[in-house]
């Protein structure tokens, strides 16, 4: 995939859709194209984050650890993004990450992360939006196993 491609890509993505297009070619020239087979790890629950990763191409798995072993929560598509909340707020991964597909991914560090979030308020706005769509879909989805639904 050429950078041009790279940033059509990122531009499709919400949050990216509002940044000018010659930032976006710095972001994806800055970024890390990784490919994952299937099984491949992203990264574990529990790790450190340092990094997060837009799907380009491929599925994954959200998985968290329970006392009766991996639970599937999420699966992950093209143009998703994933992995922010552990740089955002210096915790450890929330779940495990794993390619459920051959998974190509657009790695950000944290760094980058930050950067490009200080530059563009448009892109916090839209990081604050995606995170309150996932906070209300999990709390539906507690509200739901907690009244045995």
């Amino acid at each position: 995939m050429s950078l041009n491609e790279e940033v059509d890509l990122l531009r499709k993505i919400p949050l990216f859709a509002k940044i000018d297009p010659s930032k976006l070619k710095l972001l994806a020239f800055t970024s890390e194209r990784l490919t994952y087979g299937a099984g491949q790890e992203l990264f574990h629950q529990g790790d450190v984050g340092d990094t997060a990763y837009i799907i380009i191409d491929g599925e994954a798995d959200v998985l968290v650890d329970t006392p009766t072993g991996e639970l599937a929560v999420a699966k992950l598509k093209q143009n998703d993004l994933v992995g922010e909340i552990a740089i955002l707020i210096n915790v450890p991964r929330t779940a495990t990450v794993r390619a459920d597909s051959e998974l190509t991914t657009l790695a950000i560090s944290k760094d980058q992360f930050f950067r490009m979030i200080g530059e563009f308020p448009d892109m916090a706005v839209e990081i604050m939006r995606e995170l309150a769509q996932r906070l209300e879909r999990t709390t539906t989805q507690l509200r739901a196993a907690l009244s045995g639904s």
